[in-house]
């Protein structure tokens, strides 16, 4: 399969879940066209002041990618700053979250495995 970036769906999602501020989600790839393996690859954009809350990867594991910025995050009991370059893996249980404190915007690849 072949996706051009203009076939690529872009979703703002504000206040939902666990979602504190504003993300848009560019989805790169649905479940679907990754045969149900994955539940979401997307470049995810987060405005300064935005979070992802603290949750929980106990059926499935995530990796975050930072593309640009700077974000902060926690990996179960841990903070740390994240920049360009930078990856986190959660699964097996962990928690994790993340939050743009800059005056940037953060970009991140985020993926959910199924496992």
């Amino acid at each position: 399969m072949i996706k051009n970036k203009q076939d690529i769906r872009i979703e703002t999602v504000e206040n939902q879940g666990n979602i504190e501020g504003r993300i848009n989600k560019d989805i790169i790839l649905t479940p679907a066209e990754m045969l149900e393996r994955a539940s979401m690859f997307n470049i995810i954009t987060l405005p300064s002041g935005s979070r992802i809350k603290e949750h929980s990867h106990i059926d499935d594991a995530e990796i975050y990618y930072i593309l640009e910025g700077e974000a902060e995050v926690t990996d179960n009991d841990t903070t740390a700053t994240m920049r360009a370059g930078d990856v986190m893996f959660t699964g097996n249980g962990a928690r994790h979250s993340i939050a743009n404190n800059s005056g940037m915007d953060v970009k991140f690849l985020a993926c959910i495995l199924k496992i």
